[in-house]
């Protein structure tokens, strides 16, 4: 008897799915692994091959979920299912905080308090079945899809091989996903795997704000983490042109790349989403009358088709233009109350440089051993800071003590890092997304607009499309805690160089307390429409 084929059972499955509380890094996310290979482990198959399901441990005390179904008539042909069971917090549901993983009780509590949701929620809510609840759309509902499709594979509906790969951590730095690229590679050679398509059900994503078209994506959007640290000069804040301020450096550079549409990367004359700032702060430790010379400022900046060496030039641009306007600044400031105390205006020049310089000043004048020294004692003892605090920390210590070079603002790259990815120019994704499109408008009235990348950023990333090291040197040189608690198995993803493909649930406000899901179009169309993609792909 089938336990997931109904839009009943689906839901219900959803519903089990969400009451787990799997919150990026909380206790939950370490046991969901166990109660999806619960599920999966009750399906014949894998009673019979308990071998092909497996909760694999990543290097952090999580772990995903591999789920091997092997056609009846042997081949190597496989699809390889991908989704992510870690959410988002919760802080924004406020009152409703506690039914956030309640799918029932917060669904029925929304369409009781319609009139108190915001126009666009009301507006759906009208016309058609939405479930509400963290993770409902994002992504646990493609999770479940797939644990369908699964089961249908156990029952010999596909003529190839279906791989499940369930991963924790993508909202924040893609640790599962980093750790199955390896785990991939061996099932590959273990039991002579061909990866046809990586098919990834993360939700549609809109465009602009009201944006209802649906999409079906055929690559995934890029995105590296820059960040500047600004050091001035200190002084007493009575005598602030003995000095330079680092916030005052930190806001130009923030004025330069905030939404600066110069930095939007392009593909086939549509533009990425520009930049914007994630972190700015001054990095003094408490309150004291010297100014902060030390500040940071760091931005989300998304890649199509530039290469690390064109975004890393445009940064330096932008960099030394705002060290110009720096310099500008304080000369202009600073000449003016000359003019009133009858003093003369200091000048300051700021210099601009990569923190491969600036470890490279470093080596030269405290010795390798020092600075290697230095860099691991921060590493073991970062705590509780994640990747972007110890990164911040680690080249403000070596800025410290390479002070001479000051004011100076220091380009690195921090974590987390996501190559841009796509597969639209493979024949095998054309052909099957026009197969989908056609199918989804005749017997759905469903029209699917294909995008080139998946604009809300995911796991296909790492596995979509070679990505050399050699390519990757600018970013691997600046980023300062590269292998020592952050890398990105490039060499075993350019091995496997899978096509890439998302067709995913409708759904609204992800990572917003009114996030919900089309329940209709999830378990009714798009389940035959991923049934079908895979039937395409496995025939090709």
């Amino acid at each position: 008897m089938s336990k997931w084929q109904t839009k009943e059972a689906l839901t219900e499955l959803l519903s089990d799915l969400v009451h787990v509380p799997s919150v990026s890094g909380s206790q939950a996310e370490k046991k969901f692994p166990k109660l999806v290979l619960h599920k999966l482990s009750e399906l014949n198959y894998f009673q019979t091959h308990p071998e092909c399901l497996n909760e694999i441990p990543t290097d952090d005390g999580r772990s995903f979920i591999s789920a091997l179904v092997r056609a009846p008539k042997p081949t190597a042909k496989t699809v390889i299912l991908f989704s992510h069971f870690d959410v988002v917090d919760v802080q924004d549901y406020g009152q409703w905080k506690k039914f956030a993983f309640d799918i029932n009780k917060l669904t029925d509590l929304f369409y009781a308090k319609k009139d108190d949701l915001p126009n666009e929620v009301r507006n759906d809510l009208g016309s058609g079945n939405w479930l509400f609840g963290r993770g409902a759309m994002d992504m646990k509902s493609g999770l479940a899809l797939h644990m369908s499709l699964i089961e249908s594979a156990c029952e010999g509906v596909f003529d190839g091989n279906l791989l499940l790969i369930s991963v924790p951590d993508e909202e924040v730095n893609s640790v599962g996903m980093r750790a199955a690229v390896p785990h991939l590679l061996h099932l590959q050679k273990q039991h002579k795997l061909d990866y046809c398509t990586a098919l990834n059900s993360e939700p549609m994503f809109s465009l602009y704000p009201g944006d209802h078209n649906n999409y079906i994506y055929t690559g995934s959007i890029g995105k590296v983490m820059p960040g500047f640290l600004c050091y001035g000069k200190e002084t007493h804040v009575g005598e602030p042109f003995s000095g330079l301020n680092g916030n005052l450096m930190a806001s130009l550079i923030t004025e330069e790349i905030e939404l600066s549409t110069e930095l939007c990367d392009e593909d086939e004359g549509k533009a990425a989403p520009p930049p914007t700032n994630l972190i700015q702060k001054g990095l003094k430790d408490s309150y004291s009358v010297q100014i902060p010379h030390r500040s940071v400022t760091l931005f989300n900046l998304f890649l199509l088709e530039r290469s690390i060496e064109d975004i890393t030039e445009m940064l330096l641009k932008k960099a030394n233009r705002a060290a110009r306007k720096i310099e500008a600044l304080y000369q202009k400031e600073a000449e003016q109350y000359a003019h009133f105390t009858g003093s003369t205006a200091a000048e300051r020049k700021v210099r601009v440089l990569t923190f491969e310089e600036l470890i490279h000043e470093a080596r030269l004048s405290l010795g390798d051993k020092h600075v290697d020294t230095l860099i691991d004692a921060l590493v073991a003892e970062r705590g509780d800071k994640d990747d972007r605090e110890i990164s911040i920390q680690i080249v403000d210590q070596l800025a410290i003590r390479c002070k001479a070079l000051a004011p100076m603002i220091v380009l690195f790259y921090a974590p987390p890092f996501y190559p841009a990815v796509q597969s639209h120019h493979r024949r095998l994704i054309q052909e099957t997304v026009e197969k989908i499109q056609y199918r989804a408008y005749t017997d759905y009235q469903v029209e699917l607009k294909e995008q080139h990348y998946f604009s809300g950023i995911s796991d296909l990333s790492y596995i979509g499309m070679p990505a050399k090291q050699s390519s990757m040197n600018q970013l691997i040189h600046n980023m300062p805690i590269w292998n020592r608690g952050y890398s990105i198995p490039f060499e075993a993803m350019e091995q496997l160089s899978v096509p890439v493909l998302n067709l995913g649930p409708i759904g609204r406000d992800a990572h917003q307390w009114t996030e919900r899901l089309d329940a209709d179009f999830a378990f009714g169309p798009l389940k035959d429409l991923l049934t079908y993609a895979i039937c395409e792909l496995l025939t090709f």
